[in-house]
């Protein structure tokens, strides 16, 4: 079974799509916050990482470099997911290493088409 850690600092955003993955059949590991995630994948290896942009403490930039300087998450795929929508932050985004970009809300079966390209 893969494993997909979700980063968003809105726990009911957290429980709705972690209610969608596990039905989709993946194991869903959450953190509210870049940090709770960094300190979590210090001692996990999920298959895939879903973060937010915009959170309190870490953003989801800075959360994707320090996710990609950990020797067991450097090739880990990692999707931003954000209500933004500019050019210049997904450029900066994939600059950190991020590898694919979803605006909220987004729909289970785009989610799940992306998810099957990522994880197959």
């Amino acid at each position: 079974m893969k494993t997909i850690m979700l980063v968003d600092d809105s726990t009911t955003l957290l429980m709705s799509m972690k209610v969608i993955l596990e039905k989709a059949g993946y194991a869903v590991e959450t953190a509210t916050g870049g940090d709770l995630a960094l300190g979590k994948l210090k001692t996990m290896k999920p298959n895939l990482l879903i973060t937010d942009l915009n959170m309190p403490g870490m953003d989801g930039i800075t959360l994707i470099r320090e996710v990609k300087k950990l020797p067991t998450c450097r090739f880990m795929p990692v999707l931003v997911m954000t209500t933004e929508s500019q050019q210049s932050k997904r450029d900066e985004a994939r600059g950190a290493g991020a590898t694919g970009w979803l605006v909220k809300p987004v729909k289970p079966e785009e989610l799940q088409a992306v998810l099957k390209k990522l994880l197959p």
